[in-house]
């Protein structure tokens, strides 16, 4: 797989319309080479694509923007907790926030990438059934709206991993994700909400809970993976998936409420197609419920680097792009 094929297809937008063509000799052949189309979204780079690097020290997280500059991205999307060893160095997150955020902002116009989202883990539980644990969990995560209002960025991502009974789950899902979601709307930040296991990764009922909420501001973060329900023995993480949402009817059921999309990708063929899922099945979904902004590169596999993985989903994103209707 080459994987400049990306950098490649890039160039070929910049030189040539979408419907151009360009006729070429060579040894006494003519053939016909065809500009490829502009995908109909933005790439960006999601850091937890890097956080292996990043957790065993071989990459500063301070210098995200950068690697992402580099590996030919236009915009990125940061993980809180790939911060949290830095942060814990300061007094408290306030003050580590405050020493943090300037550097990351000064990188990204350095280096010329869009700040787009981040991704909030580790703050508390949105849905937990107490509200006072509820209410601390809003609390919690607002620094970090503001500090993707400091960013430039247009939103974050929360989890919403409650109570095991379903009813209690819908209900304090909604009440947690709403105190959230207007304090976000106060920023003119987005809250958005990915199926990330559980209750969350049940679309329809995800779904449910954003339309009960009503706001323009709060949306999902359709993830092509991360559509397990339930894990061996009751596990939220690394345990084998035991029942699993059907992923092209969960992205469907997610997108008319969708403010960011997340690729995940595991692992691909000699073909550079992604063995677990259709990617053109999705695609041609989420371009069907009009979506145009920023579409995030994650790479979750073991059988390529970090470094091949993202370029390689890279690549398969404006690969798929070209053939959908």
């Amino acid at each position: 797989m080459n994987v400049k094929l990306a950098l490649t297809a890039l160039f070929a937008v910049a030189v040539f319309s979408c419907k151009s063509e360009k006729k070429t000799e060579k040894n006494s052949n003519e053939s016909v080479v065809v500009a490829q189309k502009q995908p109909f979204f933005k790439i960006s780079l999601a850091q937890w694509s890097l956080n292996e690097a990043i957790r065993n020290g071989e990459m500063n997280p301070l210098d995200f923007a950068e690697k992402a500059h580099e590996m030919g991205f236009e915009g990125i999307e940061y993980v809180s907790q790939l911060y949290t060893p830095m942060m814990e160095t300061y007094d408290n997150d306030q003050v580590a926030l405050d020493s943090i955020l300037p550097k990351l902002k000064a990188k990204s116009a350095e280096f010329e990438v869009e700040n787009v989202l981040i991704m909030v883990d580790g703050e508390g539980n949105l849905a937990a059934e107490s509200e006072s644990e509820r209410d601390q969990a809003v609390e919690d995560h607002k620094k970090w709206v503001d500090a993707a209002k400091y960013l430039g960025c247009h939103a974050i991502r929360v989890n919403l991993i409650g109570s095991p009974d379903r009813e209690i789950w819908k209900n304090s899902a909604i009440d947690g994700l709403k105190k959230l979601a207007e304090y976000g709307a106060s920023q003119n930040i987005e809250v958005t909400v990915e199926n990330h296991g559980g209750y969350s990764s049940d679309a329809a009922l995800l779904m449910e809970v954003i339309n009960a909420i009503d706001m323009d501001n709060c949306g999902t973060l359709p993830d092509f993976g991360n559509f397990c329900l339930e894990r061996e023995n009751g596990e939220m993480w690394g345990a084998p998936c035991v029942k699993e949402y059907d992923k092209y009817k969960g992205i469907a059921e997610l997108m008319p409420k969708a403010l960011a999309v997340s690729a995940k990708t595991y692992d691909f063929n000699e073909a550079g197609e992604e063995t677990s899922m259709d990617f053109t099945k999705i695609l041609q979904t989420v371009k069907d419920a009009g979506y145009t902004d920023f579409i995030g590169v994650e790479y979750e596999g073991e059988n390529h680097t970090p470094e091949e993985g993202i370029m390689l989903t890279k690549e398969l994103l404006i690969n798929t792009a070209q053939n959908l209707k």
